[in-house]
């Protein structure tokens, strides 16, 4: 296999692509309605999701490509059985400098210690809420204590550590500047996400009241002497940080795509389709090829064309849906 220094993803657009996020599972432990309906999505056979040996024979190719980062996601990643077989054998593939997990936190401490032996590089914590009460009604779990004990662990075992709380209208506003405050002394970055229409149904409930625009504005409010700090062109975040806390502050733009511009980002779902594009609808079935004759060397050029088919930007590749206009996904089938 060709060397990785030899040969890099470039996009139509000239944006360099070092970074697979992969969905490991669709399912997920918690049920927030942005993600899915109350009564979960139908779940998909095991025999449709891409078995951990295909996830690493792909991820070889992609690193062979350029690839330097992954992410592991969900569904809820922990919920896949031997997910640290998975990690390790990831973390092994010769290239790979860096391998972080999104995870809601709800199994995650009992593998702590397992992921800082691994040399996990960074863990992402989805928490929309620090009431408990109101964690209940996002999330339609009781699962608010078992989450904040993660939270504390992570930082405890000295993980890099960002919590990512979506931005409800009507729901968890009231919020905003109490999640920024675990940023005054935790070494955490608190990134604060525009809400998406990823929700399982037909119907979007991104109204865009409160955009990364207004998320702004009321940081500004609490925090008046809030600054921005300089960040690589690729992080989706615009970072900030508050003279004497410990940690800083992100707002993500993922509605309004303001970021698409120096995206490095490619996907992998858990069942095997790739994305160039979170708002698209699948460019490649990966499983097809995985699980054909075609070589290692035939899917590396594949995975270098179908880059090639890569879109300006979010709208773009929304406006090009072909089968489903609408978009009616889950988030826990895309992997964020």
């Amino acid at each position: 296999m060709t060397n990785s220094s030899e040969i890099t993803l470039v996009d139509p657009w000239n944006r360099t692509i070092d970074y697979l996020r992969i969905a490991v599972t669709d399912r997920c432990n918690l049920r927030c309605f942005y993600c899915m309906p109350a009564e979960g999505i139908n779940y998909l056979p095991k025999k449709e999701l891409l078995t951990y040996e295909e996830i690493v024979r792909l991820s070889s190719i992609f690193v062979s490509l350029g690839i330097k980062k992954i992410r592991l996601t969900g569904g809820e990643p922990f919920l896949r059985k031997d997910f640290i077989s998975l990690l390790e054998n990831l973390k092994a593939i010769p290239g790979v400098e860096a391998v972080h997990i999104t995870t809601n936190g709800v199994l995650t401490y009992s593998y702590l210690g397992q992921m800082k032996a691994l040399g996990i590089d960074g863990v992402n914590l989805s928490l929309d809420s620090l009431n408990k009460e109101n964690f209940h009604k996002i999330t339609r779990r009781d699962e608010f204590d078992t989450v904040m004990k993660t939270l504390d662990g992570l930082l405890d075992h000295g993980f890099n550590t960002k919590i990512n709380m979506v931005v409800m209208h009507g729901k968890n506003t009231q919020e905003v500047v109490d999640m920024a405050e675990l940023a005054s002394t935790r070494k955490v970055s608190v990134r604060f996400i525009e809400e998406m229409p990823f929700n399982g149904s037909d119907l979007s409930t991104s109204k865009q009241n409160w955009n990364h625009i207004k998320i702004l504005e009321e940081l500004k409010v609490a925090f008046p002497n809030l600054a921005k700090l300089d960040s690589h062109p690729s992080n989706p975040a615009t970072l900030y940080q508050v003279p004497g806390h410990q940690g800083n502050l992100g707002i993500i733009p993922a509605y309004s795509r303001t970021f698409c511009g120096a995206c490095n980002r490619i996907r992998l779902t858990a069942t095997g389709s790739i994305k160039n594009c979170l708002y698209d609808e699948g460019v490649l079935d990966a499983k097809q090829l995985l699980r054909s004759e075609k070589t290692n060397e035939e899917i590396r050029e594949i995975l270098i064309s179908t880059v090639q088919k890569r879109e300006k930007d979010g709208f773009a590749a929304e406006k090009n849906r072909k089968v489903d206009k609408n978009i009616s996904e889950s988030m826990s089938t895309i992997g964020g």
